[in-house]
Parts: C-alpha cells; structure tokens; sequence
C-alpha cells in the first residue's frame, strides 16, 4: 500500500486528541484516595511552605557573628520540632533538630558533626557562614503562587505537595467510564473449552489491565458476534453508557468486519488506517456523540495502538494538560535493512553491550505473538522510510512512560 493511503501516526493522535470529548463531571475525593486521578481544579498555597525559617539538619543554632570572638559557646537552650523557637542570647547556641523552627536572633545552623560538646558547651570545627543549614519560609512554596494545575494527574509526589499546604479533600474529575468490546465469533472466554476454529479471548484482559493503569472504569465489557446488527445495537448500547468505546477486530476490510462498516453507516468514521505498524487497520469515529477507538484485532496490535494513539486520547479525555514523555535515544542493537512507509513500534527492552547501553528487539516482532510483550519493557521506533543499522541512536519508550 502506498504511503499516500496512510495517515502518519503524528497525524492520526492530533486529530484523537483534538476530537476528543474531555469528561466535565467532578467529584471530591478524600486525599489519601486521590492516587491516579487527575485535578479538576487549580491549587493555590494558602500559607509559606515551610511557614517559618528551619533548621535542616540535627545540630545547634549559632549566631555567625559570635564565632569570631569566641571558640567556646555555651547552650542556652534545646528546640524540638513543634516547640515554640524562642530567641538566642547573644554569644551562646541553642540545641536544635531537624525541622524545628530557628530561634529569633540565630543565622546559621551548625551540624551536630561539626561540634566538640563539652560541660562548658560546644567547640565549632569547621567554617560556618551565615544561612548555612536553613530551610527558609516559603522555600518551597511561597503563600498565592500555584501550587497544582488543573488537569495534573495525582502521583504520590502531588498527594505529599496538596498535603504540604493543608489539603484534606480532593476537588478530581470523575473517572473515564470505557465500554470494551471484543470482536469475532471465534473468541472464547479462558476456562472454557476450544472448539474447531476458536481462540482465546485475550485481548480483552489485555485492555482491561491497561484501562485499569491508565485510571479509567470500564463499564461495558462484553464480546461482539460477527453480526452487523448485533454490533450496531452493542455500540449504541455502548455509547448510551461510557464516554468511550474501545473494540478490538472488525476495523479491517474483510467481510466480517463490521465496526467500521458500522461507523460509516453512522457518518461518524473520521480516521482510517495509519502508516503504522503494527496497527495499520486502526479505525476512529462516533456513535451518537460517543468516541469509538477501533483498535485492530490481532493481540500485539492491541497493545502496540493502545499505548502510541489510545493514551493520547484517554489522557485528552481525562482532561490531563500533560502529555506523555520524550523516550530516550538510545544505540540500537539490532538493525532494519529494508525500509517501510510505515512507522514501526518493536517491542524492545534495554540491555548492556560491549560498547555500554543498548536497545535490543525481540527475535518475533509478529502482532499475533504476545510473549514478544512480555519479554519486552517497552517499544522502540523504528521511523518510516528508514533502515537502521546497529549502533544508530533510536528513540526508546518505556511501557511505564507509554502509560502514564
């Protein structure tokens, strides 16, 4: 097939992205459920974060200027954290802690390390400056200036940040309900025996485990019968309850291939076969206002499409303002001696060679095998209309960072 009857991929995920329908709902979730959800709003610090100046290490608070007439400081007093600071009499140090607040009059903090303690007091061994060991107010957030953006999705690092400046409950929107729907009558569901003819239904366990990474509820989940009728009812049936709909198979030109058929019968096909592989049948459009990602039927394609076009959509739709990350160029450890007009996506993971870091594919790129999958962490890019041989630098993805 000739490049001009394929959409690239960066064409196809702007057109996901930009056609994509962002979920309006929000709820408020108690912060320590807030994990994986994504900010309905912009926060803003309320107070200084630290609200007063600290110290950053066990040890006692001086003032510097007292250190150039006397080598021996008696201790006038002990700061924990949490107690109130108190000042510093002139030419004595106090006994401070890790976070506790600097007493009125100190500058600098002294590592316990640092210090001789005698009955008499302490003898400083080392240089000290002014602000040595201090945390100050508003280090780390200054009072008004945001904290967190609208659209973040909420990692442990934001769930400790809202904490930090008195979050208790979570403004998030509601979770991206998904309808998942596997074609083809010759699907079986695993425990169940085979018949002539039939397979396993993978993939759909395959996007369920994704889904379940990728923060939404899935909440259709059921196999399509190689039936025009039964696939148009399932998908307006669909569309009725989820914000998305995600199939697997029927998006190819054979005559049981019917999700395409039926979003062109719907006027809402608006994407079709990408220069891309594996993936290239991957089809999008809508029924009744309702996304429908078509994802080809073959089990590595499902998971080579979800990753490099769903995510890009589901982020869009979850209302997330960030996009996914950058990759990492990487020497290649295997080469591709005859190009394609198609992108391609290998299933890879990172190894050590003679020469240091490398990328090595997995012998069996095929996308009906899902061991390649699993062998690999990730998949690297192999652009179109390029050979590469090995020790040329590639663009590697994790699967961690194609998912979050």
């Amino acid at each position: 097939m000739a490049s001009s009857d394929l959409i690239s991929v960066d064409d196809a995920i702007n057109h996901l992205v930009a056609h994509a329908r962002p979920v309006a709902d929000t709820q408020t979730v108690a912060l320590a459920d807030s994990l994986d959800r994504v900010l309905a709003r912009d926060y803003s610090v309320p107070a200084d974060v630290p609200p007063a100046d600290n110290s950053a290490v066990d040890g006692y608070a001086v003032r510097a200027g007292d250190l150039s007439q006397a080598t021996l400081l008696p201790v006038s007093g002990r700061v924990a954290a949490g107690e109130a600071p108190g000042s510093l009499p002139p030419g004595t140090a106090v006994r401070i802690f890790t976070g506790s607040e600097i007493p009125a009059g100190a500058d600098s903090v002294v590592m316990q390390e640092r210090v001789t303690v005698t009955d008499d007091g302490i003898t400083i061994n080392a240089p000290v400056s002014e602000g040595q060991n201090i945390r100050h107010q508003g280090q780390d957030l200054a009072r008004g200036e945001l904290a967190l953006a609208k659209g973040t999705k909420i990692r442990p690092q934001e769930m400790g940040l809202l904490g930090s400046i008195g979050v208790a409950d979570v403004s998030v929107y509601a979770k991206l309900k998904v309808a998942i729907l596997t074609t083809g009558d010759e699907l079986v569901d695993p425990g169940q025996p085979l018949g002539p003819g039939q397979i396993y239904n993978s993939n759909r366990y395959t996007l369920l485990g994704l889904l379940a990474k990728a923060g939404c509820a899935v909440v259709l989940c059921e196999t399509l019968r190689d039936s025009r009728e039964a696939t148009r009812s399932t998908l307006e049936r669909a569309a009725a309850e989820a914000d998305l709909i995600i199939t697997s198979g029927g998006v190819s030109v054979g005559e049981e291939d019917h999700v395409r058929v039926v979003l062109e019968e719907y006027g809402g096909l608006s994407l079709w076969r990408l220069a891309m592989k594996p993936g290239k049948p991957l089809a999008f459009g809508s029924i009744d206002g309702t996304p429908v990602l078509g994802l080809p039927g073959n089990p590595a394609s499902v998971l080579v499409t979800f990753l490099i076009a769903g995510m890009p959509l589901i982020r869009a739709c979850q209302g997330r303002t960030a996009s996914s990350g950058q990759g990492e160029q990487m020497p290649a450890g295997f080469s591709v001696e005859t190009p394609s007009v198609r992108r391609e996506f290998v299933r890879a993971r990172k190894g050590i060679s003679d020469e240091g870091p490398v990328v090595h594919a997995s012998p069996n790129q095929s996308s009906g095998v899902l061991s390649a999958a699993c062998w690999a962490e990730g998949l690297a890019v192999v652009p179109e209309n390029n050979t590469l041989g090995i020790g040329d630098t590639i663009t590697y993805y994790s699967f961690a960072e194609l998912l979050e």
